[in-house]
C-alpha cells in the first residue's frame, strides 16, 4: 500500500517539476497536497525519509516540508535523517531567513538531537547560508564532536557572506587540528582569495592543491581559474585552463566568465568559438557569460534563439540588462513583456536605462509598477531611479520618493542614503545633503567624497576642506576621487595654497601619480597661474591620456602661452591620441587668444569634417570672440546666423565685446535686445553696453544702463568682491569699483 502510495506522490511532484505554465503547476501542486492530506499513519519512517528525499532531489522544497508538517500531524516521531532532509529542503528555499533557522534549532532541541553531528552540521549550513554567521559560529563552537562536513559548512559560509578573512583563518585552524582538508574545502575557501591583497594566500593554496593532488580536481581547477581572472591574472588562469584535461561546460564558462571580467570580449568570443568547435554545447550560463563580456548583444540574442536559451528566465535577464545599458530600452521593454515571470533585476535594468537616456517618466511609471505587481523595490532600484531627478524642477518627485524610502525602510540603506544626498546635491539643496550626511551612523569612504564633491560644486570650498579634515579624524584614507575633488575646488577659487598642500598630501601619502589626479593636478596649477607646475606635474606622467593633454593644451591658452598649446595639440596627435570637443575648444580658445584667425578657422573644419565632431555653443564662442576681435564683424554675424545649434548669451556677449572695441553701436544696440531677452540678470552685459556708450560720449545712455541696472536686478553694476586667501581659507570682502 505504502509503495502504491509513494509512487503516487512521487508522480505529483515529477508533474510539478515538469509544469510549463504557474496554472498547471499550482494545478497539481493542489492535487499532491489533497495526496499528503490523505496519507493514513504510517509506522515506517523510511517511507516518509524516502519521499522527503524524492523530492528534494527533485527541488520541491515547499512539498518537501508540506510532507514534514503532514509527519508531525500524524505524531510520528523524526529520525536524524528525517531533520537533516527538513534542513536542506529549507536552505535550499530562496527565502529562508533567520527566524526559520532558529525555528529548526528549536526544535531540535525539543526532539533531543542536539547532540547529533549530522543535524547540527546541517543547521549549521542553514544558518551560514541565511546569513546569520555569528549564530553559526556560535553553533560551531557548541557542537561536541566536529567532522570534516562542519568545519567546510562553515567555511562556505564565511566565504559565501563576503568575510574572506574569517574564512582563511578558519582554514588555518582545520589544519592545524590536523583535519586535511578536501575537494569541497578548496573550492569553498579559493573565492575568498579572489582580490589582491589576498591573491598571496591564494597562490598558497593553489600549492597545496597541487601538493595534495587535489588540482587535478576539476572543480578546483575551475575555483582556481575564477581566483586568478579576478585578481586580472589572465596568463594564470588561461595556463590553468588550458592544463585541464577534461573540459566541462563549466571550465568553457569560466574562461569566458573571466575574460569578460577584465573587458577581453575579442578573447571571450575567441574561447566560445574554439568551445563549439570542440563539440561542447553551450547553456544558459554560457549566453550570461558572453552578455556580461560585453559581446555584440545581436548576435548573441540571434544564437540564444535559435539554441532554445532564450526562454531561461537568466538570459532573458541578462537581455535586458544589456539591451539597457546600451540605451535599447525599446528592445528591453519587448524582452520583459515576453518574461512570462517579472523580476526584480530587469525592471531595475530598464529603470536604469530610461534614466540614462534622461526619460524620468518612463522610469517612474516602472517604478509605480513595481507597487501595482507586488514586487517590493530594493535599495538598487531605489538608487537608479533617484539619479533621474537632476535639477530644481525635479526636486518635489524627488523629495515623494525620500518620504517613500523612509516609509519602506530603504533609507537606512547606505546605497540609498548616498543616492539622496547625490540628488540634494544637484538640486542645489546642499543642507538638505548635509543634514542626510550628519544623520548617518554608519558612512562609507564614498560617502565623504559624495559630500566633498557637493560642497565643492557648490563653491564651498572651506566645508569641503572641514570633511576632509574630518575624515582623517574617523580614521578614513583619502583616495585619488577625494584628492582629485578637492583640487577641482581648488582650481575653481583658485587656491593655490591649498593646492600645494594637497599635492604635498599626495606624495606623502604614496598615492598613484597617474594620468587621473595629475590631470586635477595640472588643471588646478594652470587655473592658479602657475603653468610651470603644471608643465612639471605633466612631465611626470608616463602615459597621458586625452583628458591629461586637454588640461594642459588648455592651461598654456589660459595663461596666455597660445603658441605653445598648439605645438601640444600636434604632439598629442603625433602620439595617436584621438581630439574631442575639450581638445577643440582648447585650441580655438588659444587661437582667438592669439588673433591666429586663419588657424582657428582651420582647426574649426578640422573638427567637423575630419573628426566628426559637431560644435558646441562654446566652440562657436571661441569662433565668433576670434573673428570679432580681429575685426571681422560681419562675418562674425555670418557665423552666427549659420550656426546649427541656437545662440545664447554667451555668442553674442563674445560679439558685443568686439562691438566694443571697433565702436559699433548700432550693432551692439542689436545684440545687447537679444541678450537682455535671454540673460537679463547679468550684470557684465549691462557694463559693456556702458562702456560701448561711454565711449561715444553718450552719458545719457550710460546712465540708463546704471538705473536699468538698479531697477532689473537691484544693484548698481559696479559693485564687485575680492577673494583673499589666509591660511588655505577664502573669505570674501565686498568692494565698489
Amino acid at each position: 500500500m505504502y509503495s502504491t502510495l509513494a509512487c503516487h506522490l512521487r508522480s505529483c511532484n515529477a508533474l510539478i517539476y515538469q509544469s510549463k505554465s504557474a496554472a498547471a503547476a499550482a494545478k497539481h501542486f493542489l492535487h499532491f497536497h489533497l495526496s499528503v492530506k490523505a496519507l493514513p499513519q504510517s509506522p515506517d519512517i523510511s517511507f516518509w525519509n524516502a519521499n522527503l528525499r524524492s523530492h528534494i532531489n527533485a527541488k520541491n522544497f515547499k512539498s518537501a516540508l508540506m510532507l514534514f508538517s503532514r509527519m508531525l500531524e500524524l505524531n510520528l516521531k523524526p529520525n536524524e535523517l528525517t531533520f537533516s532532509l527538513l534542513i536542506k529542503a529549507s536552505v535550499s528555499l530562496p527565502d529562508s531567513k533567520k527566524v526559520d533557522a532558529q525555528r529548526i534549532h528549536a526544535h531540535l532541541l525539543k526532539a533531543g538531537f542536539s547532540s547529533s553531528v549530522l543535524v547540527l552540521t546541517a543547521l549549521l549550513d542553514l544558518y551560514a547560508k541565511c546569513g546569520c554567521i555569528s549564530s553559526a559560529h556560535k553553533l560551531f563552537d557548541e557542537m561536541p564532536e566536529r567532522d570534516g562536513i562542519a568545519w567546510n559548512a562553515l567555511i562556505c559560509g564565511y566565504s559565501y557572506n563576503g568575510y574572506d578573512f574569517d574564512a582563511l583563518e578558519l582554514f588555518s585552524s582545520m589544519l592545524e587540528v590536523g583535519l586535511n582538508p578536501c575537494r569541497v574545502t578548496l573550492v569553498s575557501i579559493i573565492p575568498s582569495c579572489a582580490r589582491q591583497d589576498l591573491l598571496f594566500q591564494g597562490k598558497s593554496i593553489h600549492a597545496y592543491a597541487v601538493k595534495s593532488a587535489l588540482a587535478l580536481d576539476s572543480r578546483v581547477m575551475n575555483a582556481l581559474t575564477s581566483m586568478y581572472a579576478k585578481c586580472s591574472d589572465l596568463d594564470a588562469a588561461w595556463l590553468l585552463f588550458g592544463s585541464m584535461i577534461e573540459k566541462s561546460v563549466i571550465s568553457w564558462n569560466t574562461m569566458i566568465a573571466a575574460y569578460g571580467q577584465n573587458g577581453s570580449w575579442e578573447e571571450a568570443l575567441a574561447v566560445f568559438n574554439q568551445m563549439l568547435s570542440e563539440n561542447v554545447v553551450p547553456n544558459s550560463v554560457t549566453i550570461v557569460s558572453l552578455l556580461s563580456a560585453n559581446v555584440p548583444v545581436d548576435s548573441t540574442h540571434s544564437y540564444a534563439v535559435k539554441m532554445g536559451l532564450v526562454a531561461d528566465i537568466s538570459v532573458i535577464t541578462s537581455l535586458i540588462c544589456i539591451y539597457s545599458r546600451f540605451g535599447n530600452t525599446d528592445a528591453a521593454e519587448l524582452l520583459y513583456g515576453l518574461m512570462p515571470q517579472k523580476n526584480l533585476v530587469s525592471l531595475t535594468a530598464i529603470i536604469s536605462g530610461h534614466v540614462e537616456k534622461g526619460d524620468v517618466c518612463l522610469a517612474l511609471e516602472r517604478f509605480c509598477q513595481m507597487q501595482l505587481i507586488d514586487m517590493k523595490p530594493d535599495a538598487v532600484a531605489m538608487a537608479r531611479i533617484l539619479q533621474g531627478f537632476t535639477n530644481q524642477h525635479t526636486i518635489q518627485t524627488g523629495i515623494s520618493l525620500h518620504g517613500y524610502g523612509i516609509k519602506s525602510g530603504l533609507v537606512s540603506n547606505v546605497l540609498v542614503l548616498n543616492g539622496l544626498i547625490s540628488m540634494y546635491s544637484r538640486c542645489d539643496d546642499i543642507e538638505a545633503a548635509f543634514s542626510l550626511f550628519r544623520g548617518m551612523q554608519k558612512r562609507q569612504l564614498i560617502t565623504w567624497n559624495l559630500m566633498i564633491s557637493s560642497c565643492v560644486q557648490a563653491g564651498r570650498l572651506i566645508d569641503a576642506v572641514d570633511l576632509f579634515c574630518q575624515m582623517k579624524v574617523f580614521r578614513y584614507e583619502a583616495d585619488l576621487i577625494t584628492m582629485a575633488s578637492m583640487l577641482s575646488g581648488c582650481a575653481q577659487l583658485r587656491s593655490l595654497q591649498l593646492g600645494k598642500i594637497l599635492h604635498g598630501y599626495i606624495h606623502r601619502n604614496s598615492l598613484q601619480m597617474d594620468a587621473f589626479i595629475g590631470t586635477a593636478l595640472i588643471d588646478m596649477y594652470a587655473k592658479c597661474g602657475t603653468i610651470e607646475n603644471a608643465e612639471r606635474v605633466f612631465k611626470t606622467i608616463e602615459e597621458p591620456c586625452s583628458a591629461t593633454w586637454n588640461s594642459m593644451i588648455m592651461g598654456l591658452a589660459l595663461c596666455g602661452l597660445e603658441q605653445q598649446a598648439l605645438e601640444h595639440y600636434d604632439r598629442m596627435a603625433e602620439r595617436g591620441l584621438k581630439s574631442d570637443k575639450i581638445t577643440f575648444l582648447g585650441v580655438l580658445s588659444a587661437c582667438s587668444h592669439a588673433g591666429l584667425v586663419e588657424e582657428g578657422r582651420q582647426y574649426f573644419k578640422l573638427m567637423i569634417e575630419v573628426f566628426k565632431i559637431a560644435p558646441g555653443l562654446q566652440h562657436c564662442a571661441c569662433m565668433v570672440n576670434l573673428l570679432g576681435r580681429a575685426g571681422l564683424l560681419d562675418e562674425a554675424v555670418l557665423f552666427i546666423k549659420n550656426m546649427e545649434v541656437e545662440p545664447d548669451s554667451v555668442v553674442y556677449g563674445a560679439l558685443l565685446g568686439a562691438c566694443c572695441i571697433y565702436q559699433d553701436i548700432k550693432l551692439g544696440e542689436c545684440l545687447a535686445r537679444r541678450i537682455f531677452f535671454l540673460d537679463y540678470r547679468n550684470c557684465g552685459y549691462y557694463l559693456l553696453m556702458s562702456n560701448l556708450y561711454a565711449g561715444a560720449g553718450r552719458w545719457d545712455d550710460v546712465a540708463r544702463m546704471r538705473k536699468m541696472v538698479k531697477e532689473d536686478i537691484g544693484g548698481d553694476g559696479y559693485s564687485g568682491s575680492s577673494l583673499i586667501e589666509v591660511n588655505s581659507m577664502h573669505f570674501l570682502q565686498e568692494n565698489d569699483w
